[in-house]
């Protein structure tokens, strides 16, 4: 009995205005809770992971992702919150851990929400096929853009709960951000912009593209502009929503290529010959693995020729295959009309004089 005594009387002693009991409380209350967090940290979350594995579904991997990403410090000062609520606190005590508390709060569900968004933005940029640097690039851009906004409103959230009045600040903000957006409004339409051509794909880095005036090939998509070398070797630089905003011709994308050309013929070529022309070009055209050959046609009389069209696909979009083509075919069809005598025309003009005594 008298050891209850003790025992009872030790713990209704007061230190800082806490009984003993209720610091003991508090002890055993933080050990539990870092013991509970470090169980499911360790065995929950480990099951979640292993489960993960073993599905093509991407939302569990997220899932683990955030909570992996949880810190100790988080639950260390979550532990503690909660363990020292029912104690008696000095009023600047008091304040000061509800706003560490509250601070680690924010802090960490914008974490969350980042990871949440790196994680899908990576995954829409995998699927699209982009590589390791585009995949970091986009997704630190989206993580930039999120922690801003996330930052300002708990900024705010944190204030409002420590009693400040935020009114004024709040509309503080409104104006500066509408000044800042009205500042920065060509940089993130371009930033944007880089997330539409990212995710929309109309081009990749390595495609041949026409916009407007400019051509050649696409060496560096930016998160404010994009590099393009042109033909003659220059580099030309195109903001993102210059590019997002204009008609672009992608040349990569291209399966097959349609030829047209025309050649022209003497008119003194004898009809036998002018029915076998498109039987000649046609068979030089089909003798090449890579072409189709649609039509060969006498189409027009020429002021000093007679003008055959023809037309065929190239089976691939490689340009340099198709001038190695094109340039075989005229040299077979010179060499074709020259074994049968057809004469390729050039521009003549008759002129008839009258002698008028």
């Amino acid at each position: 009995m008298e050891r209850m005594e003790i025992v009872a009387s030790i713990l209704s002693r007061e230190i800082l205005s806490n009984s003993v009991g209720d610091l003991a409380l508090a002890i055993g209350l933080f050990v539990g809770a870092m013991i509970v967090f470090a169980i499911i940290r360790r065995f929950f979350l480990a099951r979640l992971e292993h489960m993960a594995q073993k599905t093509s579904v991407k939302f569990d991997d997220a899932l683990v992702r955030i909570l992996r990403g949880i810190g100790v410090l988080f639950t260390f000062v979550l532990a503690l919150y909660l363990s020292i609520q029912h104690l008696t606190l000095p009023d600047g005590v008091q304040t000061a851990v509800h706003a560490v508390f509250l601070f680690l709060i924010v802090n960490e569900m914008i974490k969350i929400v980042d990871r949440g968004i790196r994680f899908g933005v990576e995954q829409q940029i995998e699927r699209s096929g982009d590589g390791k640097n585009d995949k970091k690039k986009m997704s630190s851009a989206a993580s930039l853009i999120v922690k801003v906004g996330l930052w300002t409103l708990g900024i705010v959230l944190i204030l409002s709960n420590l009693g400040f009045n935020v009114n004024s600040l709040i509309a503080s903000l409104g104006i500066g951000g509408l000044a800042i957006s009205l500042a920065l409004q060509n940089v993130l339409g371009d930033i944007f912009s880089s997330f539409s051509i990212a995710f929309d794909k109309p081009f990749e880095e390595g495609d041949f593209i026409v916009v407007g005036e400019h051509k050649g090939t696409v060496k560096h998509i930016g998160l404010k502009t994009t590099r393009i070398t042109a033909l003659q070797g220059e580099e030309i630089v195109i903001s993102n929503t210059e590019l997002t905003s204009s008609r672009i011709q992608n040349f990569k994308k291209m399966q097959q290529r349609r030829i047209v050309f025309e050649i022209g013929v003497e008119y003194s070529t004898s009809q036998e010959n002018l029915k076998a022309i498109p039987e000649i070009i046609g068979t030089i055209i089909t003798d090449h693995e890579l072409t189709e050959l649609e039509r060969v046609h006498f189409v027009a009389f020429g002021e000093s020729n007679l003008n055959f069209e023809i037309v065929y696909y190239m089976l691939t979009s490689d340009y340099a295959a198709y001038m190695d083509t094109q340039q075989d075919i005229n040299l077979r069809i010179l060499e074709e009309f020259g074994k049968r005598g057809i004469e390729m025309a050039y521009p003549t003009r008759t002129i008839h004089m009258i002698n008028q005594k």
